[in-house]
């Protein structure tokens, strides 16, 4: 008999792809509906959902949508055709009238409380981005986005983004301006936020100009060294069945874990959406996500078995 773990409390359900339209060059917006009209979990900015979109196909895409219109979910999704299968699989094979099996919705980048704030987006990077502006908008709070891209008409939603926010929105698609000028935008006052979403070098840039704590990113591709330290083998105590494995050097926590006959909710395997977040009974954890910030990583209270691994010899997991 197959054990079932889940560390955390998620919604999984079929919806009905309501609508599926063009918002840029390569970029389509999907509307999600209960199928019985049901309203659908509750969530806020900077959440994402999982599409199921075939048996080895999970793929998180982030809420763009307003959060306080329960009757749908919207996302939207960048075509990459070299990539790993799943906008390919969304942008070729999904019509209206398709049904789609999600989970969440989770939040990895939650919005904190401020008076100001700054945002930057890089390209499919916006989608998170809008439902926080909207919020900080209707707070009164003060605040400024730089949006950048290859080109403008592979921007998404920069027409809604200046009719509804005018000069607090700056577009800087990159064949007309270059790069973006993160050293003017960025502000070195140490109590505003800057939240950023979009492909890694502009991430990394965002981070290098900030303290800790100022820089909240959202990545769904991994670091570069992310997974790059001493791979050794260490034992593992699953501390709710009280069985002991050993995960070697060749293998993660949660393969030697699923082939032990036990399974544990996972998504990207790549240390990217926090799926597969697990408490930390005992040991020290070789934290090797890309989610984590560094306090989060210094307590040693959870990590992602995905890509994660052992300090010491043994650790004893909440599973």
């Amino acid at each position: 008999m197959t054990a079932f773990t889940e560390p955390r409390t998620v919604v999984e359900l079929d919806v009905l792809l309501e609508r599926k339209e063009s918002v840029a060059d390569g970029v389509v917006r999907l509307t999600l509906r209960h199928p019985d009209g049901e309203p659908l979990p509750a969530w806020e900015p900077g959440a994402h959902l999982d599409l199921v979109l075939g048996p080895d196909l999970v793929r998180q895409y982030s809420l763009c949508g307003d959060p306080a219109d329960r009757s749908v979910f919207e996302v939207a999704v960048l075509h990459e055709p070299e990539g790993r299968g799943g906008s390919r699989h969304v942008h070729e094979q999904l019509a209206a009238g398709s049904t789609v099996r999600i989970r969440g919705p989770r939040n990895n980048f939650p919005l904190v409380e401020a008076r100001r704030y700054q945002f930057v987006a890089g390209g499919i990077g916006i989608t998170p981005i809008l439902p926080m502006l909207a919020a900080v908008h209707e707070q009164g709070a003060d605040w400024q986005l730089l949006y950048g891209g290859r080109t403008r008409s592979s921007m998404a939603f920069v027409a809604e983004l200046r009719e509804r926010y005018g000069d607090r929105v700056i577009i800087a698609p990159q064949d007309e301006t270059g790069l973006l000028d993160l050293d003017s935008f960025v502000a070195q006052d140490p109590d505003v936020p800057v939240y950023c979403c979009g492909p890694e070098p502009l991430l990394t840039a965002v981070e290098q100009r900030l303290p800790p704590g100022r820089a909240h990113v959202e990545r769904f591709t991994p670091k570069a060294d992310a997974d790059s330290g001493e791979r050794t083998s260490f034992e593992v105590e699953l501390a709710l069945s009280g069985r002991t494995l050993v995960v070697p050097e060749d293998k993660s926590i949660l393969h030697t874990i699923e082939e032990a006959g036990i399974t544990v909710l996972s998504s990207c395997q790549e240390g990217t959406c926090g799926t597969c977040e697990t408490g930390v009974l005992e040991g020290t954890p070789d934290h090797r996500d890309s989610l984590l910030n560094d306090e989060e990583k210094a307590a040693c209270d959870v990590m992602m078995i995905c890509v994660s691994r052992s300090c010491g010899p043994r650790l004893v997991l909440d599973l």
